[in-house]
């Protein structure tokens, strides 16, 4: 020790016996030096670890099967932890230089310190998006919220080096620190309420399955509509169809209802559900010979025999006056038509014959009687599947004038026109 305290003074004693300078510039003049040529060696110090650290991962990077290596060189962790020495060097010489300025000494020491922590949290959090980088890169944890997980432990490590580095400044034991801190909880739930509810999102999210990257959701309260791109903790980002992004809050996920297509995406089939309606008036019975007419149509030709037979014996059987269509048992245009429907729904090889397919009448309305058709498409890619719809409703549309019935529509100008 006392050597370095002769080193630390010999451009002072220098000052003092050969140029007649007071103590006490002489003094600050040698501090000045000092610090000087100190800042200099930490410079080089730092500048010559930084570049072997980055020099060396590289190479261990390019020889190594893993691409956690290389993503820990791009998130700069080689470069944070090139500064521990020349921090550890500047505590340790920081008092020798100051030892005539013990009030200096004292706040540079705080200084060091709080950069200290500082130092820590940035490594902290190069390595912690190391890991995040490094996990979605891996196929089981693709669509899993890990941005969440990582932003929760950096908040818990952000908030544990702000209190240390405010015990250090006002020289507070951390317990007596945290004490306080317990204090004043209710003003800090306040200022952190949407972090500690994203937080609690976050968890119910994961843990519950409810959304995952990838994932198709419509969520019409905030307009979003579109594959979800990234989960973090205080918000879900929504890349909608349109390209537009919507960010929704994380705590919706759990307070609001939204639909997630996962279920549709994972099953077998997409479901088509849409109607046509039929005008009421064009709906009547239908005679022998315009049954006969309809049996040209070869997807309905053996039920219209069979329905037929059997409506005939029924009603010669029960004496049926048939000079007026209502009386007994009848076929109608729509009731043909819609198994019409049914049976080319069950012939089409785009709709998934393992799951429900089912054509029904829906309640009547003003606009007529609704004729809903519900299947699912063995295609579920978008452009594919509004291919299918269609291609079906086309289809339909075109058979309705076979069967006498007209599709509702309002009247347009030249239906007025005489």
């Amino acid at each position: 020790m006392d050597k370095s305290i002769d080193y630390s003074h010999l451009l002072y004693k220098y000052l003092v016996e050969n140029t007649g300078l007071t103590d006490n510039a002489a003094r600050y003049l040698n501090v000045m030096a000092l610090l000087l040529v100190l800042l200099a060696a930490i410079f080089v110090v730092d500048f010559v670890i930084r570049k072997i650290l980055i020099k060396t991962f590289n190479q261990f990077a390019s020889v190594s099967k893993t691409n956690f290596d290389d993503l820990m060189i791009a998130n700069k962790l080689p470069r944070n932890i090139a500064h521990i020495i020349p921090l550890l060097i500047a505590m340790e010489f920081t008092p020798i230089i100051f030892m005539d300025f013990p009030r200096f000494d004292g706040v540079i020491e705080k200084g060091l310190q709080v950069f200290a922590i500082v130092l820590t949290l940035w490594i902290v959090r190069s390595f912690l998006n190391t890991l995040k980088d490094y996990f979605k890169t891996l196929p089981r944890l693709k669509d899993k919220p890990v941005d969440s997980y990582i932003q929760v432990f950096m908040i818990f490590a952000w908030v544990a080096g702000f209190m240390s580095a405010i015990a250090i400044i006002t020289d507070t034991p951390f317990v007596a620190f945290l004490t306080a801190l317990g204090a004043a909880s209710a003003i800090i739930i306040l200022i952190f309420k949407d972090t500690i509810l994203g937080f609690v999102a976050s968890i119910q999210v994961s843990i519950n399955d409810m959304v995952r990257i990838g994932d198709w959701i419509t969520f019409e309260k905030y307009g979003a509509d579109g594959d979800v791109i990234e989960i973090n903790l205080a918000t879900v980002k929504v890349q909608n169809f349109d390209k537009t992004i919507t960010t929704i809050p994380t705590y919706a996920l759990i307070s609001d209802s939204f639909k997630n297509w996962r279920g549709m995406t994972n099953s077998s089939g997409r479901r088509i559900k849409r109607a046509l309606y039929i005008k009421q008036e064009s709906i009547k019975y239908l005679s022998a010979d315009s049954v006969n007419v309809l049996k040209d149509i070869q997807l309905i030709t053996e039920y219209l025999e069979t329905r037929q037979a059997d409506i005939n014996s029924y009603n010669t059987s029960n004496h049926i006056n048939k000079e007026l269509l209502i009386n007994g048992r009848n076929l109608t245009n729509i009731g043909v038509f819609r198994k019409y429907i049914d049976t080319y729904l069950k012939k089409h090889s785009a709709i998934n014959k393992d799951m429900m397919i089912m054509t029904r009448q829906l309640a009547p309305t003003t606009q007529g009687i609704p004729m809903e058709i519900y299947a699912f498409s063995s295609d579920k890619r978008w452009e594919n599947y509004e291919y299918i719809i269609s291609d079906i409703f086309d289809h339909i549309i075109a058979a309705l004038p076979y069967f006498d019935l007209e599709i509702f529509e309002l009247p347009s100008g030249g239906h007025f026109i005489t």
